[in-house]
């Protein structure tokens, strides 16, 4: 049996879309990054914290994920209120960023750990644009305060790898760890 270590709605939706069966367990696991943490760093140490703190009964494999935007070396978590997610924004509109998830898969006998990375353009955006997004109330809970599932799909004209990695979750990556 599959258990998935997320709360994420979009990660079970990925799964089930992908059908591939699991129940859901988690814990709660403190997601702040180290002083001086890369991004690729970053994301493959807290899916392996999540990974480990969930509970696995005999049989079971456990499957975490975490997922960070990133312009560079910094890291754009989830916004703390609405003027983080417009910073965030700003940061964006008009560049290149990379989102990166930290895939871990626990077993019995292995833990094994692997990142995904896809590069996203970004449209260069208005004050106004940024204020309209904002208020749609989507940026919350979203790493880099969007998410291209969404309303925000009209502002990336282009995007270099998964998807499904920008959702939240690398199905081909996690498919063939699981296999």
């Amino acid at each position: 049996m599959l258990v998935l270590a997320s709360r994420s709605p979009r990660r079970s939706e990925l799964l089930r879309a992908a059908g591939i069966d699991f129940i859901v367990r988690v814990t709660d696991v403190d997601e702040s990054a180290e002083p001086g943490e890369l991004p690729l760093a970053y994301v493959q140490r807290l899916a392996g914290e999540k990974a480990r703190a969930v509970e696995r009964r005999d049989g079971e494999m456990i499957l975490a994920a975490d997922t960070t935007v990133a312009l560079g070396a910094e890291i754009l978590g989830k916004p703390d209120n609405d003027e983080d997610a417009r910073r965030m924004l700003r940061l964006l509109s008009g560049k290149v960023h990379e989102v990166h998830t930290g895939v871990c898969v626990r077993t019995s006998a292995t833990i094994t750990t692997a990142v995904a990375t896809t590069r996203v353009w970004f449209s260069e955006l208005s004050a106004a644009e940024i204020d309209a997004y904002v208020a749609s109330g989507e940026p919350v809970d979203k790493a880099g305060a969007y998410a291209i599932q969404g309303l925000a799909s009209k502002f990336i004209p282009r995007i270099e790898g998964s998807y499904s990695n920008v959702v939240g979750l690398p199905v081909d990556l996690v498919y063939r760890m699981l296999t």
